[in-house]
């Protein structure tokens, strides 16, 4: 190698190892707003990942609906009286609606069901089932008669082909009754929160989005708790175990707000579509940390098969253009 080649290399080095400088903790206070952005992408891409392992450490002193509902009440509450300390003012006539039947879409089921998913199946297969509803999206535009973009179509194929492959070596699993609970639970908040996006978008929301959230969070916690206390599928909370405390603390500081915080920065500095980044890494998060962590079966047809998906999903949101940032629901992990 000649001298000039060297020096081409050691530059292209440099150039590399300066722009992971950008993820050092260390010295974020004194870079600029887009590496700033970039920084709180990437705490979204992997904390986001993670609740999906602490909330399947929380349903282990707790039931699933339980500890969604007081992750939500108590987020909720935290957002709320922030909102309103800065001056925000609550929604007024229709608006309510909205913000109603997106609570019960986008938390009280899509987020209750799939922590409750998670008392059945590991959170790696959750957050692969989890990243896979913009192909709901596809497949209710079919029954609706949209005009589907070819791209879309292969995405979809590609999607449930990898849904396939990452289930071949659980086959025998869907004869245990609790398992197909789990993955039905998990399927069915995929669902909703594809119903839950489609109604985002036909009815726009000209209230503060994010004010919007944070209600929706109070108002699905409250009915989630409600009912797990009513229908009995609560445990008293003296004797939560501390573990699942944490988890529930990790799952509020952690899942709702810091990171929710972060995606909120990051989306007004960064392209949505470099920002659908996050959708791609959080279920490879998950699956990694569960079978490092949790000791969760990780196998080639896990690896493959979420990949597989994961690249169908990928085509689908290339298919479609994104949906406006004021518009959009955060697709919040668990």
């Amino acid at each position: 190698m000649s001298r000039f080649d060297l020096i081409k290399v050691l530059s292209h080095t440099g150039d590399s190892i300066r722009q992971l400088s950008v993820l050092n903790p260390l010295t974020i206070h004194k870079k600029g707003a887009k590496a700033k952005a970039v920084f709180a992408l990437a705490m979204v891409c992997f904390f986001w990942g993670t609740t999906w392992l602490a909330s399947e450490r929380g349903v282990k002193g707790m039931p699933g609906l339980q500890l969604a509902g007081l992750r939500q009440f108590i987020a909720g509450v935290i957002y709320v009286i922030y909102f309103l300390f800065k001056g925000a003012k609550l929604p007024k006539g229709k608006e309510w609606w909205s913000i109603i039947v997106l609570s019960i879409l986008n938390f009280g089921l899509s987020n209750g069901l799939s922590t409750w998913g998670v008392e059945y199946i590991s959170a790696g297969l959750a957050a692969i089932i989890g990243a896979i509803f913009p192909i709901w999206l596809v497949v209710i535009g079919l029954f609706l008669s949209s005009k589907i973009p070819v791209k879309a179509i292969v995405g979809l194929v590609l999607g449930f082909s990898g849904i396939c492959i990452v289930f071949y070596e659980h086959f025998h699993d869907f004869f245990n009754p609790g398992f197909r609970l789990g993955i039905i639970l998990s399927l069915i908040s995929t669902w909703s929160w594809a119903f839950g996006t489609l109604y985002t978008k036909k009815l726009a929301a000209e209230f503060n989005p994010y004010f919007s959230l944070g209600l929706q969070m109070l108002i699905s916690g409250t009915l989630l708790i409600i009912i797990t206390k009513v229908t009995g599928k609560s445990v008293p909370l003296a004797s939560v175990p501390w573990q699942s405390w944490a988890s529930l603390a990790y799952l509020v500081l952690i899942g709702s707000i810091f990171t929710f915080i972060c995606y909120m920065y990051a989306l007004q500095r960064i392209p949505t579509e470099q920002m659908s980044i996050y959708a791609y890494i959080n279920p490879i998060v998950a699956v990694v940390l569960g079978w490092l962590l949790l000791s969760e079966k990780m196998s080639v047809f896990i690896g493959a098969g979420g990949l597989v998906a994961l690249l169908g999903v990928y085509l689908v949101n290339k298919a479609f253009k994104a949906v406006p940032a004021s518009e959009q629901p955060a697709t919040e992990g668990v």
